[in-house]
C-alpha cells in the first residue's frame, strides 16, 4: 500500500477510536494489527519490545479511571487504557516495510509536500549518524586533554551546535553543486504513484473499523 496512505488511514482509525469508546473494536485492532506485524515477518523480540514499553503508560490510565475514581468503570478504564496500543500498533503498522526516504517521496510525489522539506527531513536523519561520530571524535578530543564532557554538559552542546551549523552549509554547497535549485520542477529517480488498490483497502478497512464500532459501540 502507499506510505501516505497507510499513514493517513492510522490517523483516521485512532481519530475515530479516540471518539468512541468500543473495547471490543479496540481489541480487534490490535488483535489484526498484531497478525499484520508476524505477517511481515517483523521480530518476535521488536513485538514484544513493542507492547512492553506502553504498559506503563496503559497500567496509569488504567488505575486512574478504576482504582482512583469515586465510581469505577471497568470497561471504560479497559477502554481507554486499550487505545495506547491502538496507536502503537498502527503507527508500528504504517512504518513497517517502509523506509524514510519513501515517505518522503511518497508526500513529495502525491501530496505535495514542498521538495525543500523532503529533502531537508532526509538530510537531518542522514545526518544523525556523522553527528554522533562527531560528539564522540569531541569527547575524546577532551579527555585526551583530561576534561570530561558529560551528556548534559553545556560545552558539549555548544560543540555540536558548531559541527551542526557546519555540516548543514556543506549540505547545502553540496545539493547546489547537485543542481537542486528551490521552486523549481523537479524529475523523480523513484516514482511512487497511487493505485487503485491502495483506495480500494484503505475503503475495505475504514468499513470494517465503522461496522465494528457500529455494532460493539
Amino acid at each position: 500500500m502507499n506510505p501516505g496512505f497507510k499513514f493517513f488511514l492510522a490517523v483516521i482509525v485512532s481519530l475515530e477510536i479516540s471518539l468512541t469508546t468500543s473495547l471490543p473494536t479496540n481489541l480487534i485492532i490490535i488483535g489484526v494489527a498484531v497478525v499484520y506485524l508476524l505477517f511481515n515477518h517483523v521480530k518476535i523480540k521488536n513485538l514484544l519490545l513493542t507492547l512492553l514499553l506502553p504498559l506503563v503508560a496503559t497500567t496509569t490510565i488504567f488505575a486512574t479511571l478504576y482504582w482512583f475514581t469515586p465510581e469505577p468503570n471497568l470497561q471504560n478504564a479497559l477502554c481507554l487504557a486499550s487505545r495506547i496500543y491502538v496507536y502503537t500498533l498502527t503507527i508500528y503498522c504504517v512504518f513497517i516495510g517502509t523506509t524514510t526516504t519513501e515517505f518522503a517521496r511518497c508526500f513529495e510525489q502525491n501530496f505535495h509536500l514542498p521538495s525543500k522539506f523532503a529533502y531537508g527531513i532526509l538530510a537531518a536523519l542522514n545526518l544523525v549518524p556523522q553527528m554522533k561520530q562527531a560528539i564522540k571524535k569531541v569527547q575524546t578530543a577532551a579527555m585526551m586533554r583530561g576534561v570530561y564532557l558529560s551528556f548534559w554538559s553545556p560545552t558539549l552542546y555548544f560543540k555540536a551546535i558548531l559541527i551542526a551549523l557546519n555540516s548543514a552549509e556543506n549540505l547545502a554547497q553540496a545539493m547546489e553543486s547537485h543542481g537542486y535549485v528551490e521552486d523549481e520542477p523537479r524529475t523523480t529517480i523513484v516514482a511512487i504513484p497511487i493505485k487503485i488498490s491502495d483506495w480500494i483497502y484503505s475503503g475495505i478497512i475504514l468499513l470494517f473499523v465503522n461496522l465494528a464500532l457500529l455494532t460493539f459501540n
